[in-house]
């Protein structure tokens, strides 16, 4: 069975800082067809995707989200010692043990508390959640990063997989405000079908040996029709939940962001619900799918666009591996 835990009411909370980081290695179509089967045409057909940024030898996930948020700290005119928790959304982590946070928080120069989510896509979404809960009740500051070097766990040489994965990584620095609105969410869970969207060996299930090595199943792996109808289905679904609970019509909402994994689901997001397309913000052509990080990306790049003003209503909503999805609204009264 699927749970979805939906929020009643948003929380008096509000964005007030927001950075990013993209390696400085971009990877175009063109690139890939050098070295797969592969070509622009039926990559972008597919997808929507041109090109996508690939973490530097050595560049590992906590470098990209430590300067994320190095990033969003100063967009915010914070110092560190604002900060009362740091949480990192990331399917990628540096090690399995240590979490990513607590070596963020080390670069960062803070000893606040620190830790991972693991929601895979929709980690970002979930970390949101947890951090106004924070936030609302007393915390103070804290630090959402969503980070992903995914390169690193794909078969290069499968283009089923690797034509779609970009590494970066995005911050938000969440504050009290009074004035604002942060909420509510949809959050749910399905683990009936890992399979879907996962890799198959490398964890305690199956460890990783000689043989994982030789047959590759510590690659990440997807049914992509699966993932597709899925994806459109729950972030659909998670959508129209707190547009209800909030009391709101589709035409209420002024930018959707969605997970930047493939325009076609964006779109066929934003048609479901019915929502106008120019409202639909993508930036996924020039990411590709960064998973944890999709969403900060995206809304860091509709703040540059000029496409966020004060007292915008934007939806987000996420699907990931797990089977993980959901989706939150924000009344935008962030950084400027």
């Amino acid at each position: 069975m699927s749970a979805t835990t939906p929020t009643r009411a948003g929380a008096a909370v509000r964005v007030a800082g927001l950075g990013v980081r993209l390696p400085d290695r971009v990877v175009t179509n063109d690139d890939l067809a050098k070295v797969m089967d592969t070509s622009d045409e039926w990559i972008r057909s597919r997808t929507g995707i041109r090109q996508r940024h690939v973490a530097a030898p050595g560049e590992a996930t906590s470098d990209l989200a430590a300067a994320a948020a190095r990033a969003a700290l100063d967009d915010g005119g914070f110092e560190v010692a604002d900060v009362a928790a740091i949480v990192v959304a990331t399917t990628t982590p540096d090690h399995t043990v240590p979490g990513t946070a607590p070596l963020v928080a080390a670069r960062l120069g803070s000893q606040a508390a620190a830790f991972d989510i693991n929601a895979a896509c929709s980690g970002f979404l979930y970390g949101l959640r947890l951090a106004a809960g924070m936030t609302a009740t007393g915390d103070g500051a804290v630090l959402v990063i969503g980070a992903e070097t995914l390169t690193r766990i794909v078969d290069p040489g499968d283009r089923s997989v690797a034509v779609l994965f970009g590494d970066g990584a995005g911050a938000v620095v969440l504050v009290p405000d009074d004035a604002a609105s942060f909420g509510p969410f949809s959050l749910g869970a399905d683990g009936t079908q890992p399979s879907m969207l996962w890799t198959a060996a490398g964890g305690t299930r199956r460890p990783f040996d000689a043989v994982v090595l030789e047959e590759g199943s510590h690659y990440l792996t997807m049914r992509g029709g699966d993932v597709y109808r899925n994806a459109v289905a729950r972030m659909a679904q998670a959508s129209r939940e707190v547009l209800e609970q909030a009391g709101l019509k589709v035409s209420d909402v002024d930018l959707f962001i969605g997970h930047q994994a493939n325009v076609r689901i964006l779109d066929a997001v934003a048609s479901r619900l019915g929502l106008a397309p120019e409202r639909n913000h993508v930036s996924v052509d020039r990411h590709g799918n960064t998973s944890a990080a999709s969403i900060p990306l995206a809304l860091a790049d509709a703040r540059d666009q000029g496409r966020l003003h004060d007292g915008d209503t934007v939806l987000l909503a996420a699907f990931g591996a797990g089977l993980t999805w959901g989706a939150g609204l924000l009344s935008w009264k962030g950084a400027s």
